[in-house]
């Protein structure tokens, strides 16, 4: 049987890094506090003149090179993002053109917060597999710090800017690649992590402007008991449907949004911590550029070796969660 491989990753973030010192003279917080309660100590912030799709661009072709494929080679692009360049046309179709991928590829975004780059590699690897596309590239992008909101010291701590991708591809080596995935949402959480304003309940307007509703509002306890939930259900199912056990999995890339989610997790998997790849100290919470920023991070560190298996799982507003087994 055919096997679907990640088969390049690259990731970029932007030049700027702003420390939780800098952000100690914004609002009323201490580096100790930010560290003691996420884990996070500097953050990436993109530049006045640098959208979503600079971002996305520079990644993908990260990516497109480790895997040694041409733009053109492309038929599937998927870019995962909450922070488009704009609502209409889609990030993808921007990208498209300015890597020049060509006119009769298939390119669109999907909007699942954290989760979205899982989204997004399920959704290549199946079409992938129907022989419909050749080579998709699928993208993690995000310039949270243009819906964040600087005066609230409760959520501007936590997010960054970055670009993560990946170059997916079929060949006929059976248990390789991607084993599989697993996706799930539960929309009874959607007043948890949410923009309130800019969309069709609640066009932007003066008012809307005036009371931040065009940036993100988080109840961060809820979250919190949720992520770590939802995180551990999904990473215990797809080790049971594969009949795969903690002691061979050689290493889990958990979304990256705060240190003690992260360490619940792997107490609750009955896993070393030291299994579990951190970068958030770095970067912050980059929603669905985090797990393929981290892959590329683990990657290009020696923390991924061909046969490893590898566990990505991530959760996001929505409440979205997913997670997939990848073997290298």
């Amino acid at each position: 049987m055919a096997s679907v491989i990640i088969a390049g990753v690259g990731s970029y973030t932007p030049e700027r890094v702003l420390t939780n010192h800098d952000l100690s003279k914004m609002v009323d917080t201490t580096d100790e506090w930010i560290v003691s309660r996420s884990g996070i100590r500097e953050r990436h912030i993109a530049a006045e003149n640098e959208a979503c799709s600079d971002l996305a661009v520079k990644a993908a072709q990260a990516a497109l090179a480790d895997a040694q494929v041409q733009a053109s080679e492309i038929d599937l692009l998927i870019i995962a993002t909450a922070s488009p360049d704009m609502p209409l046309p889609s990030t993808a179709c921007i990208v498209q053109h300015k890597l020049g991928i060509p006119a009769h590829a298939t390119c669109f975004d999907i909007a699942a917060a954290c989760s979205g780059f899982l989204y997004a590699l399920e959704i290549a690897y199946g079409q992938l597999l129907t022989n419909r596309y050749k080579r998709a590239l699928i993208i993690g992008a995000e310039k949270l710090s243009s819906v964040t909101d600087w005066t609230d010291r409760t959520t501007c701590v936590l997010f960054g800017d970055a670009a993560g991708a990946a170059v997916l591809k079929k060949v006929d080596q059976p248990g390789i690649g991607i084993i599989g995935s697993d996706l799930g949402a539960d929309g009874e959480f959607v007043d948890h992590l949410y923009i309130p304003a800019g969309g069709s309940r609640c066009p932007a307007t003066a008012k809307s402007v005036d009371e931040h509703g065009h940036f993100i509002h988080m109840k961060g306890r809820e979250v919190f008991k949720s992520a770590v939930r939802v995180m551990e259900t999904v990473a215990r199912e797809m080790m049971e449907q594969y009949k795969v056990t903690p002691d061979q999995i050689s290493l889990v890339i958990p979304h990256q949004a705060n240190i003690r989610i992260i360490e619940a997790l792997a107490g609750n998997l009955e896993m070393p911590m030291d299994k579990f790849f951190v970068n958030l100290d770095r970067y912050g919470n980059t929603s669905s550029a985090t797990i393929p920023l981290a892959l590329d991070e683990a990657r290009r560190s020696g923390r991924i070796k061909p046969g490893d298996l590898t566990l990505m799982v991530a959760f996001g507003a929505g409440l979205t969660y997913g997670a997939a087994l990848v073997r290298w």
